[in-house]
């Protein structure tokens, strides 16, 4: 008894531990997140309603799924432009093999969801094995992606109507949204995966230093071909569970997904100099994303605005990372 007893003193403290060093790595972004809360709930009584905050959450889940990609692409000094394509070739094909060709619904999703994911392989593969910078790669697996996901459906939304397949997109489970589930759920395995794994460590070595863990025996083609995979993983999966929550798959969908997901990111304390970033500080990236967007549309804000707030926050989060490099340095 005494020994389990110390044990859970342990366990609690650890966890106590692990709550502070939290709030202090993400002290700034958690206090902006708060300011901004407040001042929207001030601007907007509808803010801090039920109906908008579970309206928000299952919005934020796409994002938050194609953030997870991005954090793991960015620490190991890569980037995924395509992940918006993913999203809008898996949905676009999901909804499609479902209405157009009455295939079953659970193996239009299957295949639907493998082909996303073969996006995230050869992405890995090619970036791994040619050395081509991930930009480039990237860049042209988004323009792949979109231009076959509008030649499957000839440039048109692909209705579909059908209660299993819509139930991903606006279901509840014991009064939670479905989406908001499916990524926390993800969330969580995640961060297990990059702070208790093996994966994790090489993921950060990679990132931190690439000839030193090339020479430490770390595979470098491995995590990067990992890395890229799960992040055709999240896209494709967060594709199909948008095409099912708009009731139709679309070859526009997706469009510009890549700059929120990147923007999330790197607000949550992911470095573009690589090796540095944990999902923790990116879910927070994630809300204010949400939020933000959330609140320019409340107080109809012209949607355009919201591209140009975007950007700018990009350019003040990645200048802040740079300057805090190099005093670290002296």
């Amino acid at each position: 008894m005494a020994a389990q007893a110390v044990k859970k003193e342990n366990a609690m403290v650890r966890f106590g531990h692990g709550v502070v060093t939290y709030l202090k790595e993400n002290l700034a972004i958690l206090c902006a997140f708060v300011v901004m809360c407040v001042a929207l709930a001030i601007m907007s009584p509808v803010f801090l309603s039920v109906d908008n905050i579970l309206n928000v959450l299952r919005q934020v889940t796409v994002n938050c799924n194609l953030a997870l990609g991005l954090t793991m692409c960015i620490i190991i000094n890569g980037i995924d432009l395509s992940v918006g394509s993913v999203v809008a070739i898996s949905g676009t094909l999901a909804a499609g093999f479902i209405s157009n060709n009455g295939m079953n619904v659970w193996l239009a999703i299957l295949i639907a969801f493998l082909i996303g994911v073969v996006m995230g392989i050869c992405n890995g593969l090619i970036i791994a094995y040619t050395g081509m910078p991930p930009f480039v790669v990237t860049l042209a697996m988004m323009n792949i992606g979109r231009g076959a996901a509008y030649v499957y459906a000839n440039g048109q939304p692909i209705r579909c109507f059908v209660d299993e397949f819509n139930f991903w997109g606006v279901g509840y489970i014991l009064g939670i949204p479905v989406p908001v589930i499916i990524s926390a759920i993800l969330f969580i395995i995640m961060t297990l995966v990059l702070t208790k794994s093996k994966f994790g460590r090489h993921l950060y070595a990679v990132g931190g230093n690439e000839e030193a863990a090339k020479f430490s025996g770390i595979s470098i083609k491995k995590v990067k071909i990992t890395v890229y995979t799960l992040s055709g993983i999240f896209a494709s999966l967060s594709g199909i569970v948008l095409a099912a929550r708009m009731y139709s798959g679309q070859p526009s969908a997706g469009n510009g997904f890549e700059l929120d997901a990147i923007a999330a990111s790197v607000l949550g304390g992911v470095s573009f100099l690589g090796g540095v970033g944990k999902l923790g500080g990116t879910i927070i990236g994630v809300l204010v994303i949400g939020i933000l967007s959330n609140g320019l549309n409340l107080m109809n804000v012209n949607s355009f605005w919201q591209y140009i707030v975007k950007g700018l926050i990009i350019l003040a989060a990645v200048y802040l990372d740079i300057v805090k490099k190099s005093r670290q340095k002296f």
